[in-house]
């Protein structure tokens, strides 16, 4: 099986050794996204706008293989305050039609340039 490195300006580059995405088969695999604007190259303010971001940035990196949310079978979501749970999750839940993908959700020490949430996800193609 081949891979394939997925790339897009609609989302903010890499900010380490690794790419944006990468498709194996009939599944893609997103690096984690900050709430970076890719425009601007700055973090939202404060989790509303970064969680907001990160999700645009993942549905960015998706569309480069006419992909959806709705192709999303997995996240996880990292937060540097747990307490931010409740916040991402009224924003998360709005992303998504039907039925939601498998998901987890743990808070950690610290996020690159001390963003509050980062974002990774799964999707399938099939």
């Amino acid at each position: 099986m081949e891979k394939e490195i997925i790339a897009t300006n609609n989302a903010p580059a890499a900010l380490g050794p690794y790419s944006q995405a990468v498709c194996a088969g009939n599944m893609v695999f997103l690096s984690g996204q900050l709430g970076i604007d890719p425009a601007t190259g700055e973090l939202g303010v404060d989790v509303v706008e970064q969680a907001h971001q990160a999700m645009k940035n993942i549905l960015a990196v998706l569309k480069e293989k006419n992909a959806t949310a709705d192709n999303i079978v997995k996240t996880t979501i990292f937060l540097s305050d747990l307490g931010n749970f409740a916040t991402v999750n009224d924003i998360y839940k709005t992303y998504f039609t039907g039925s939601f993908p498998a998901r987890s959700c743990v808070e950690i020490a610290a996020l690159p340039k001390n963003a509050a949430v980062e974002i990774e996800a799964i999707a399938y193609l099939g």
